[in-house]
């Protein structure tokens, strides 16, 4: 049995395609072109990001690269749930991709966490 291995850059890149797709149905509104552009902008700055917090000089630069991530991540599901009260698309649209984002929101959360507790007190 094959395991697929547990890439979060590839999970990070996906996600940004997914965010994209949703986007890109959105109405041609003053609103839907706002959020658009702002929901590409935090939604692609994860994955872009993701290589910076790998290549953290210390535990300390590691936890901070995180939470920038994991802002961006979180302004995504903002712009995420406008979209969906507004009711610029429907919900089988956004979801799923609110859905992994709210893992992924997780995931880097926990990360923070554990890189955390491990600082000398």
């Amino acid at each position: 049995m094959e395991t697929k291995k547990f890439d979060l850059e590839d999970r990070l890149i996906d996600f940004a395609i997914m965010v994209s797709e949703v986007i890109e149905n959105l109405p041609n509104t003053k609103l839907a072109n706002h959020l658009g552009g702002q929901g590409i902008r935090s939604s692609t700055a994860p994955a872009l990001l993701y290589g910076e917090v790998q290549s953290a000089e210390s535990q300390k630069d590691f936890i901070h690269k995180a939470q920038i991530l994991l802002k961006e991540l979180r302004e995504t599901k903002v712009c995420l749930k406008i979209i969906q009260r507004k009711r610029l698309l429907v919900d089988s649209m956004i979801l799923p991709t609110l859905k992994e984002n709210e893992e992924l929101i997780a995931i880097f959360a926990k990360s923070v966490k554990t890189a955390k507790s491990k600082l000398p007190k």
